[in-house]
């Protein structure tokens, strides 16, 4: 969906953003009336406290919100997306004279109107906001409107969100941007060398496909290069290895990589980033057919490494090392792998935390502090080689699915790291891609990770 700034009109109504070290003055600039019914109604400028004004008919003249102190260690975006679910319905222009709204508080308004309203609407946001004169306009709706495409793309059915249709949402994307994309299709994989992506997806009814784009930003052809990778599971049973009913359910959440790379993607072409970009989705479903890959096969993956596949339900680093083993026969400047990978990165850190992994701790520290900025939290987790061992089966290279159960989110970020030319420029980020629960501006069901905490680290990153 599309979410804007509304337009200013005589009926917009002034919004103020109060700290509580300006609550007395601004109590003070308001009538006698209105300074006593502050008062009564307890209005100390707390954070997600609301007050409202009327004037002597009734109507309603002006809002407040509270942010708290300015050093209220508890302050965060969402927390003024919280209080601004609580006005009336209106259109308001928020008073920031002092710029105390940082740009991602910014951000955290404006997605307080995302409604994934595909199959049934839902009520439209009451309060809308016209655009701050202060802050950096085009760079909030610019990530509002990637998030919200990755939300939009997780929260369709994989009837609807296919192999074939995440190519097309890809190809939509690259369109709107003059980015090249082509599209491997099913046995053209096996024929180009893309052996894992197809033995994932030769089951299903649509055919796997390897997602190719490139993209070239205002730094023309002498831009560093930065690599995505995405996993594309749109539906994954389990394979062979069926998943219990209760575990299937959110499934369709498992391209959360893929649309974690398309909103990246479209916020770095969005903001003409002097990078060339390049974006790989192996899209997949993995089904359940006499056709399927099974327990017990080895596979060869691009590169000519052999991988023992101990359980079907463990795909996605499959699909996603081959595309990694491509990306690096270019040598780009960083690559970066992005996927719903892990059940047991969601037991060490829960749903909101997704672990970042990387070799170099200053591009790791640099998108957890830029993630921290954008309220996308991720947390630096090792490549820890003392659990290489545990990725080596007797018959084969690689083993998709060590027994046990230890270190899982290790051992599969350390499964794709072995298919990098370079590991000291690879970044893999471990997603869940969910909200299992309504809270301010991320209502249940699909959510963006990693790609607000990857773009505001760039600059480092890339450096650019």
């Amino acid at each position: 969906m599309s979410i804007q700034f509304a337009e200013k009109t005589a009926l917009t109504l002034p919004l103020h953003i109060v700290q509580k070290e300006g609550c007395e003055a601004f109590a003070h600039s308001l009538s006698t009336a209105e300074r006593a019914r502050l008062e009564v109604e307890g209005f100390t400028a707390a954070l997600g406290q609301v007050a409202l004004g009327f004037n002597d008919a009734g109507a309603l003249t002006w809002a407040a919100l509270g942010v708290g102190d300015a050093q209220n260690t508890r302050r965060d975006l969402y927390q003024a997306a919280a209080a601004y679910a609580k006005l009336p319905k209106a259109t308001y222009e928020i008073q920031d004279p002092d710029g105390q709204l940082t740009a991602s508080e910014w951000f955290g308004l404006l997605m307080t109107h995302y409604r994934y309203d595909r199959y049934k609407a839902g009520p439209a946001p009451k309060a809308q906001l016209v655009a701050p004169d202060r802050a950096d306009v085009a760079e909030i709706l610019r990530l509002v409107q990637s998030e919200a495409l990755a939300r939009d793309l997780i929260n369709t059915p994989a009837a609807d969100l296919s192999p074939a249709d995440l190519a097309q949402a890809a190809q939509e994307l690259a369109g709107y941007y003059e980015a090249q994309v082509s599209v491997i299709v099913g046995a053209a994989l096996l024929e180009q060398n893309f052996p894992m992506i197809h033995a994932v997806g030769r089951a299903a009814d649509v055919e796997p496909r390897l997602i190719d784009i490139t993209w070239q930003g205002s730094g023309g052809a002498d831009g560093p290069k930065l690599t995505l990778v995405g996993k594309g599971v749109c539906y994954d049973t389990g394979g062979l290895n069926l998943k219990p009913g209760g575990s299937m359910g959110l499934m369709k959440k498992d391209m959360g990589g893929a649309a974690a790379t398309l909103s990246l993607a479209r916020s770095i072409m969005d903001a003409d980033l002097p990078i060339r970009l390049r974006v790989l989705i192996p899209a997949v479903e993995n089904s359940v057919s006499g056709a399927a890959f099974r327990p017990g096969d080895v596979l060869t993956a691009r590169d000519g490494k052999t991988v023992e596949i101990n359980n079907t339900d463990a795909e996605g680093r499959l699909v996603l090392a081959d595309a990694l083993a491509y990306a690096s026969e270019e040598n780009p400047d960083f690559i970066v792998s992005m996927a719903t990978l892990t059940g047991a990165a969601r037991v060490a850190l829960g749903p909101d935390l997704p672990p970042v992994y990387c070799d170099d701790a200053h591009a790791a520290q640099a998108v957890m502090a830029a993630g921290c900025h954008w309220a996308d939290p991720v947390w630096h987790m090792p490549f820890w080689g003392g659990y290489e061992h545990m990725i080596e089966p007797k018959i084969a290279d690689l083993d998709n699915a060590p027994s046990g159960g230890f270190a899982g989110s290790i051992t599969a970020a350390l499964f794709l790291r072995r298919f990098v030319s370079d590991p000291q420029k690879y970044m893999h980020f471990d997603l869940y891609g969910w909200s299992p629960s309504d809270k301010p501006a991320r209502p249940k069901g699909g959510q963006g990770q990693g790609a607000r905490a990857l773009y505001g680290a760039l600059p480092q990153l890339l450096k650019l």
